[in-house]
């Protein structure tokens, strides 16, 4: 495989898929002098490279193993046991890593290295490895240029001597061991199958840092073709984001999330389009059962993703007026004893009330409100089709009632009232059919939107509505809704606070008589010079008595 340089391994490394992407890292993917892209983590840093021939023979015996060391210190002592036990297990694993070599392999074998590497970690582990000059240097720019230059200063007497390297400030050295083991690997992407995607990112953080070529490669392509959990999709996108790999195959990777990434730009039309098509294939969809599923998906999809840039609102008034002119349709046939499509009713008003869901949803329902209630011709036919078939249309009704009071629809007071004229009577006839057939109706929710859209309304149209409520309750309470919190709520504003307000009034006019009474006190007291200042008090306390008691309606 040609790498970076110029330079070819010499241990069997047979040519990979990456080739195609060389010409992008030469052209300056990495640049080997600079830190790494991700700024809050040290670079790392070659902080001792020594020959030394009076520590040969020192190092020599220790060569059969791996010296992994953690420094024992008096505070460690009084570690939790939690502390203690991650970090033995860290070491465990390291070990196992380390000790694990494929017959051939010559990663971390004592007797063909040639330097000593020492790993250190901010939390105070300290790792050594055996490692080959050859197989760093090729691999790593990183290598390349640190230990090109370090080395040239001294010179090598012998295949006894080896060269001690240490980088210090590892965020995670089992990482960095696992990355510069897969430079020792025939077969990268098959290694990396082992992992799962948050070990493959962060072994990509440190091949991005060190300038590994070929492992960042590997990554690449294992996260493209890899299947990822939801929790994996942020993790994946913010750290290629971080590290700035979209000009070098992070784009293909992304593509799966993002079409700003496969397009260039976003294309809004197209995702409206698509919106479109789904709303509409779910609206014209022939089975019942799986469109009552599909209705569910969409709308809760449309919940989490409310932009109103993917979906305008005449596309949406679009689809609702199609629903709107096949239900009138079918109404009217119905009303003249036509029975044919009567079922289109039904359907008819399913699809309306759902797409007044997603109306309410993006709070653009009032022209709907405003049309709804303009339909006297359906209302005056209402009571010729069977019940059976009709409750549907008052489910629509009900839908807006709800918005109406929990204050998701805004709309004048002459728009509620005439939906209410419209709708009320044909609404009441219906509710026990409501009640007793359709699922998943909430009746005291239902109840308690059309008392609070009443009480928005002025204190005499509250009256007439309630009053004409309070006959048909008592005669057929089972088909009626209960609203007796809102006709409470119009008792005292109507009788018991209109008392309050008599008492203020009358309380007012008993201060204005006691004022008026000291105003005439304080005039006897003056002596007045002439009769048009005795005319022009006079006047004054006239005056204040009419306002008084004009202001009196009793």
């Amino acid at each position: 495989m040609d790498f970076t340089g110029g330079k070819t391994l010499s241990n069997s490394h047979s040519p990979s898929s990456f080739t195609k992407f060389n010409s992008a890292f030469t052209a300056g993917l990495l640049n080997p002098m600079s830190p790494p892209p991700n700024k809050t983590r040290s670079s790392p840093v070659v902080c001792e490279l020594i020959a030394s021939s009076s520590n040969i023979h020192q190092r020599t015996q220790t060569k059969n193993q791996a010296l992994i060391q953690v420094p024992i210190s008096d505070p460690r002592q009084n570690q939790t046991p939690t502390v203690i036990d991650k970090r033995a297990l860290t070491m465990q694993q390291i070990s196992d890593l380390l000790s694990t070599r494929s017959p051939g392999n010559k990663f971390n074998d004592p007797g063909s290295s040639d330097i000593k590497l020492t790993l250190s970690s901010k939390d105070g582990i300290s790792v050594s490895m055996n490692v080959h000059k050859q197989i760093l240097v090729a691999h790593s720019r990183f290598f390349e240029v640190k230990l090109s230059d370090k080395l040239a200063k001294y010179q090598w007497n012998g295949s006894a001597e080896e060269y001690m390297v240490e980088i210090t400030d590892c965020d995670d050295v089992e990482v960095y061991i696992e990355t510069l083991r897969l430079m020792y690997c025939k077969y990268l992407r098959k290694e990396l199958m082992r992992n799962g995607i948050s070990k493959n990112l962060k072994i990509l953080k440190v091949a991005v840092a060190i300038g590994f070529d070929a492992g960042v490669l590997s990554c690449l392509e294992h996260l493209e073709a890899a299947p990822w959990a939801e929790d994996d999709e942020e993790k994946v996108t913010c750290a290629l984001a971080e590290l700035r790999l979209q000009n070098v195959g992070a784009g293909d990777v992304l593509k799966r999330v993002s079409v700003e990434v496969a397009n260039g730009t976003g294309e809004v039309g197209d995702n409206e389009q698509v919106i479109l098509k789904l709303l509409h294939v779910v609206l014209e969809g022939k089975d019942e059962k799986a469109r009552r599923e599909m209705k569910g998906l969409v709308l809760k999809m449309l919940r989490e993703n409310s932009s109103p840039n993917d979906l305008r609102k005449e596309s949406l008034y679009s689809a609702c007026d199609g629903c709107l002119e096949l239900l009138r349709h079918h109404f009217l046939l119905a009303a003249s004893s036509d029975l044919q499509d009567v079922s289109q009713i039904a359907r008819q008003a399913d699809n309306l009330h759902w797409m007044l869901d997603i109306l309410i949803d993006r709070r653009i329902a009032e022209d709907f409100l405003k049309s709804w209630a303009s339909q006297s011709e359906l209302s005056d036919v209402h009571s010729k089709v069977p019940a059976v078939h009709r409750h549907g249309v008052s489910r629509v009704t009900a839908g807006l009632f709800v918005g109406m009071g929990k204050g998701q629809l805004l709309v004048p007071k002459e728009v509620r009232y005439m939906l209410l004229q419209t709708w009320l009577v044909p609404f009441y006839e219906d509710f026990g059919w409501m009640r007793r057939v359709s699922k998943g109706v909430d009746t005291h929710l239902i109840e308690d939107g059309l008392s609070n859209t009443i009480l928005t309304l002025p204190l005499a149209w509250q009256r007439e509505i309630l009053l004409a409520w309070f006959y048909r309750f008592l005669n057929s309470s089972e088909n009626c809704p209960n609203i007796q919190r809102g006709f409470e709520v119009w008792w005292r504003r109507a009788f018991w606070q209109r008392n309050v307000l008599l008492y203020a009034e009358q309380r007012t006019i008993e201060r204005d008589m006691e004022a008026i009474k000291h105003i005439a006190r304080i005039l006897g007291a003056w002596k007045l010079n002439s009769e048009l200042s005795y005319w022009l008090i006079a006047r004054l306390i006239i005056d204040s008595l009419v306002f008084s008691f004009s202001s009196c309606p009793l």
